[in-house]
């Protein structure tokens, strides 16, 4: 398993991490996406990075929605979806069309003005929270305190039912739009009605 996670993560994940970045730097040298100077706007710069968790959050909740609908799951997701047992390489460990809709979000920037640093800290941070996400930690301590909430155990329940906690603990969208899975056995029956099965 091992391998064959990093195998999708090392040659599509990075490619398309990788084209995207360039695709971005590319279209704001050339003035196809509004660029953001901190001169020019100091309090959206520095805004910007605290919102661009919350807008990953949100796009990958409905990406990923999506992607477990019949034919997209069939395509590209069950090659994630074949890790069970969840380690770091099975963040990133994607079918080509699944990474092309991962990394998506980015294209935001197209229409919202950034800097080249945002644009680091956006593909940065969507691809570090796959791999952390994935880990099978619950939380990074450092001397017996929490020092990083890590989500595991959330993203942990995905993988085994499926149809629940399709996006992070950052934005609680799953308990929004009502697929959100604690372990207890109160949200089981709520997944066993939702899926139509008595008792």
């Amino acid at each position: 398993q091992v391998r064959d996670n990093m195998f999708w993560s090392l040659t599509s994940g990075v490619g398309f991490w990788t084209g995207y970045e360039v695709l971005m730097f590319w279209a704001m040298a050339n003035g196809w996406a509004p660029h953001l100077s901190w001169a020019g706007s100091p309090v959206w710069f520095v805004l910007l990075f605290p919102l661009t968790p919350v807008w990953i959050s949100f796009h990958f909740y409905w990406i990923h929605r999506a992607l477990h609908w019949g034919p997209l799951y069939r395509l590209a997701h069950g090659l994630h979806h074949r890790n069970v047992n969840v380690g770091p390489w099975s963040g990133l460990s994607m079918h080509p069309v699944e990474h092309l809709m991962f990394f998506s979000s980015v294209l935001i920037h197209v229409i919202v003005p950034a800097h080249p640093l945002h644009i680091l800290f956006h593909m940065q941070h969507q691809a570090l929270t796959a791999a952390t996400s994935h880990t099978g930690y619950e939380s990074l301590l450092v001397k017996d305190r929490q020092a990083l909430a890590l989500g595991t155990f959330h993203h942990q329940m995905h993988h085994r039912y499926f149809e629940v906690n399709y996006g992070n603990l950052e934005v609680p969208w799953d308990k929004w739009f009502g697929s959100f899975h604690d372990g207890t056995a109160e949200a089981h029956e709520r997944l066993k009605s939702r899926r139509g099965r008595p008792g």
